[in-house]
Formats: C-alpha cells, sequence, structure tokens
C-alpha cells in the first residue's frame, strides 16, 4: 500500500504555500469556503501554480447547492479544464450528477478524456447521490484516480463505517479519500480503520480582519479562511 499522504483544500495562495511548507502532498483549490468550495479565478490558479512545486489540483465547479448542471455550465466546466491543463495542473477534483442525484457517468468520462493527461479526482458528489456503492463504480467506470468522500455523514468520522466499505469496494481499482472533519486527534485511527492512505482536510481558521477602518454598516464583508499550520503540522505527524 502507498504510503499516506494529505490532501490541502486551500481557498487561496496563502494556504497552498502553508500546505507545501509542511508536506503535504496535493492542493485543491477553490474560491469560496462559506459555499463548499467553486472554481478558483485563472489568476489564482496560475500564481498558485507558479508558487508551488505539489500537486495542484483546482476544483471544478461552477456553484453551489448540488452537482447538476446545465448545457452552458457543463460547457463552461469544459472550458475551466482545458484552462487547467493549459496552465500546468496535474489534475482537477469535479463531479456531476444527474437529476435523479446518480453519477452522470456520460459526463464524467468526458471531463476525464478532455482533463488527460491530468488526473482526476471525484469530490463529493459521491456523497451526494442515493447509493454510494453504485456511485462508486460510475466514477470507476469514468476513468477517475481517486473519490473524496466523508462516507455520507456530516464528517468522516462519522462515516467511517461507510468508508470502510468503499475502500473494501475499490480494491484497489481507486483510491478513497476520506474528507469532511479530518482533525489530527482523529486521523490517525480513521486511515487505521477505513484502510484508507490518503486524507483531506482544509484546518482552516478565520483571520482577524486587520484594516485600520471598519465600516459597521458593512456586514457583508465575510472572512478570510487559512489553514492553521501547527494544526496542519500535526496530522502529517499524526499519519507518517
Amino acid at each position: 500500500m502507498p504510503a499516506n499522504v494529505l490532501e490541502v483544500c486551500s481557498f487561496g495562495i496563502q494556504t497552498s504555500l502553508i500546505a507545501e511548507r509542511v508536506g503535504a502532498k496535493r492542493v485543491e483549490l477553490c474560491d469560496n469556503p462559506i459555499e463548499g468550495g467553486t472554481t478558483p479565478s485563472y489568476g489564482a490558479i496560475r500564481l498558485v501554480r507558479e508558487k508551488i512545486n505539489i500537486e495542484l489540483y483546482p476544483i471544478i465547479r461552477p456553484r453551489s447547492m448540488n452537482y447538476y448542471y446545465d448545457a452552458d455550465e457543463f460547457a463552461m466546466m469544459l472550458q475551466d479544464v482545458r484552462m487547467c491543463k493549459e496552465l500546468g495542473c496535474d489534475g482537477i477534483s469535479v463531479g456531476v450528477q444527474l437529476i435523479t442525484g446518480h453519477v452522470d457517468t456520460n459526463r464524467m468520462k468526458q471531463l476525464v478524456e478532455v482533463a488527460y493527461p491530468m488526473g482526476v479526482t471525484s469530490n463529493r458528489v459521491i456523497d451526494a447521490a442515493p447509493d454510494p456503492y453504485e456511485a462508486l463504480e460510475a466514477l470507476i467506470e469514468a476513468g477517475c484516480e481517486r473519490v473524496l468522500t466523508s462516507g455520507q455523514a456530516a464528517t468522516a468520522p462519522a462515516g467511517k463505517e461507510v468508508l470502510k466499505k468503499l475502500v473494501e469496494q475499490a480494491a484497489g481499482r481507486i483510491s478513497i479519500m476520506p474528507g469532511a472533519g479530518v482533525k489530527s486527534d482523529n486521523v490517525k485511527a480513521l486511515l487505521q480503520y477505513t484502510g484508507a492512505y490518503e486524507c483531506h482536510t482544509s484546518a482552516r481558521i478565520a483571520l482577524p480582519n486587520n484594516v485600520a477602518y471598519q465600516n459597521p454598516q458593512i456586514t457583508d464583508a465575510g472572512s478570510m479562511y487559512v489553514a492553521d499550520e501547527k494544526e496542519l503540522r500535526k496530522i502529517i505527524a499524526a499519519i507518517v
């Protein structure tokens, strides 16, 4: 079995640099943390690719809510995949479902084909599917190399039984990568129990707003999130 590795969900250049510094193998680059992650900008992808040497997998997700996309949204996704390839990314993270909630195998195959030779991680579309075991077979058929999943639970530790079954079902054909609620105090036990060898975390913390003047009438400014470097180092230490 391969050595245990960490993928860091990054919402910007700052966390991407931290991820490489602590020894993570891969960055999943996203925008909009509150929305669960959407496609980052051209500028973000390009700069991160220039700044880090570890694997870079931008998420291809034009919006939140679900993974069922109309023709225009899907065309946009294909263009974003091509952009990632042109910018020298190692892969993408993506998921597409049918109106029924099942994995859209045909569209996933198209994405894998357009992405080649980049790798393809299926994001948490499996957690939105009616049957995760059926969804896993669809993702294997589509040609994905790994599946990011919480085992259809709110957190990966809570979904460990399903995760273990998915690892067993995968039987080495695809990597099952637990994500959601993965922390330094649970990651070792989670990987040992499930048999997975990859894990995914954002370990995110909100930064204080350090601008001297802040208008109290502006209530939609939001927050900026970065990874907690100390927590990432603890996770790395726990899985080595």
